[in-house]
């Protein structure tokens, strides 16, 4: 039925399933006991350990009865790590012991922790020595007396000590329910400062699952996760979505896209996702044009804007169906996602319809009014999938969650008369010049279009005579190199001159949040603080 107004909701299969992460594992480990389940897909081939369903379910539990006996259930216990196989243990494990896991960026300084393990009040941190640099050990034993509620720091690379800690309880694993709160997850930080996002059993379970349907992933497949474990694309869409489907999970223990290839080619990899800028670097890889993609059978991308040319390339070049989620953590986190069978044009330009047993509307942002179709306005997203709220933030919940339940995700959205929505930005990333709305959405998508141009930021920057005028930050494409009034005149061809960029800057690289969005609010926090030049 064509929509008129911008509100819709989806199907209403796969049906809900009252499932804890514990109880998923089970049931998966009782049919494919014997199927290969993790696999650790660390840069030497040698050192790569793996794990059946049976053994990943046994050192899950042995893990969850260690944890029993030094935590009470309800307690918050964070890991600091990065993909490594004990964090997936851990994730199933906590859910087991009726804990909640508090996820905790690796790259991380002693301020980001701290503040992490107060405000979660985690009474336990499992942490690897170090990582990449970062002595991550000695920086959890520099905040302990700064964290009130942290009784223990567990080392990961005593795994072995800490597992044998499971004789010393002697009661019964509890029992969840599958609305009980499970894990928090820190947003990502791409307009200040995170909250932790409070998730249930029943919310991740049956997030990672339909969108592993929705992707196309099929039974036993090999699924290549090159996401961070500590963000929802990583232990949800990643960990929860393969169990759901029995697959055979090959850990990337941090993103490197040659060694992404090759896992590919090791193990007949069929599934991957990854954000734009993992994939980009995958495509500029040299491996990239001899790796065979005859295994590949569905790659799905998100978490930022997901461009035109990039899909296309995908498609055809694989041969597989791309798929493009959309969402936030506080949304388990996928409430909406193209289809496998969606045209092109629909996958390179809109982000799909609502996912199953979820409800979307677009709304004016001052009134709150649903809008009709083909306005833009806020998104909103209401179902089983909504957090429980900020933890122990009311004030930041009230503003996120609304009276009737709705989630206002600050995505600035269209939808059109079959309950397809366009992504135009953030509220807070709306650029107003001189009282004239600007969306960034359509700059990036134009210039991005240019053989030149590799990865593009639109940003508004404070002026005295126009509130804001705008700004573009652009990296070159592989040996190519910006020319910025060939740029300006690519743009002026298709916009208002009102729109055109007046600020012009070249980046080798952009800050990003972990789990691989641009941080516009750096880049304008950089520029206020003079630390760029304008390009010549």
């Amino acid at each position: 039925m064509s929509l008129t107004e911008s509100s819709t909701v989806g199907p209403s299969d796969p049906p809900l399933r009252d499932v804890t992460i514990g109880g998923l594992l089970r049931e998966v480990a009782g049919e494919v006991p014997d199927r290969i389940a993790l696999i650790a897909g660390v840069p030497d081939a040698d050192a790569r350990r793996q794990w059946t369903y049976a053994e990943l379910l046994d050192e899950s539990t042995r893990a969850a009865r260690a944890l029993c006996a030094r935590f009470e259930p309800g307690e918050r216990v964070a890991v600091w790590a990065p993909n490594v196989p004990e964090w997936v243990i851990l994730e199933f494990a906590c859910a087991m012991a009726g804990l909640v896991l508090v996820t905790v960026n690796p790259a991380f300084r002693a301020q980001e922790l701290q503040y992490v393990l107060s405000q979660s009040r985690s009474a336990g941190l499992f942490v690897l020595p170090d990582f990449r640099g970062n002595p991550m050990l000695a920086t959890a034993v520099e905040v302990q007396p700064d964290c009130p509620d942290l009784r223990e720091i567990i080392r990961l690379d005593r795994w072995d000590d800490f597992l044998a800690g499971d004789d010393a309880f002697e009661g019964g694993l509890p029992d969840p329910d599958p609305t009980d709160p499970v894990m928090i997850q820190y947003t990502s930080g791409t307009t200040g400062f995170p909250k932790g996002a409070l998730l249930d059993h029943r919310g991740i379970a049956n997030n990672g699952a339909h969108t592993a349907d929705r992707m196309g992933a099929r039974d036993g497949a090999v699924w290549i996760c090159a996401m961070p474990l500590f963000h929802t694309g990583g232990c949800v869409l990643g960990v929860l979505s393969a169990v759901s489907k029995r697959c055979t999970l090959v850990l990337v223990e941090a993103f490197d896209p040659g060694l992404v290839l090759e896992l590919f080619r090791t193990y007949g990899g069929n599934l991957m996702m990854g954000v734009p800028t993992m994939l980009v670097a995958m495509l500029e890889h040299p491996d990239f044009a001899t790796t065979d993609p005859a295994g590949i059978e569905a790659i799905c991308s998100g978490g930022s804007t997901v461009p035109a040319p990039l899909v296309k390339r995908f498609e055809e070049e694989l041969g597989a169906p791309f798929t493009i989620v959309f969402g936030q953590t506080e949304l388990s986190p996928v409430s909406s996602m193209t289809h496998t069978s969606d045209t092109i044009d629909d996958k390179a330009g809109t982000i799909g319809s609502p996912m199953p047993h979820v409800e979307v509307k677009i709304v004016d942002p001052e009134t709150g009014e649903t809008l009709p179709v083909g306005r833009i306005g806020e998104y909103c997203a209401r179902g089983y999938s909504v957090m429980h709220g900020y933890f122990e933030m009311p004030d930041a919940t009230a503003e996120a969650i609304d009276d009737d339940g709705w989630l206002h995700t600050g995505d600035l959205c269209a939808m059109d008369e079959r309950g397809y929505c366009t992504v135009e930005g953030r509220l807070k990333d709306m650029i107003i010049r001189g009282g004239e709305n600007i969306y960034p959405r359509e700059l990036e998508d134009l210039l991005f279009g240019h053989h030149t141009v590799a990865e593009v930021a639109v940003v508004g920057l404070p002026d005295d005579r126009w509130g804001e005028v705008v700004a573009a930050f652009v990296r070159p494409a592989p040996d190519e190199s910006i020319d910025r009034s060939e740029l300006f005149a690519h743009l002026r061809e298709h916009l208002a001159p009102h729109k055109t960029p007046r600020h012009w800057f070249l980046v080798d690289e952009f800050p990003l949040t972990g789990s691989g969005k641009i941080q516009k609010f750096r880049l304008r926090e950089q520029w206020v603080a003079g630390e760029w030049a304008e390009m010549a």
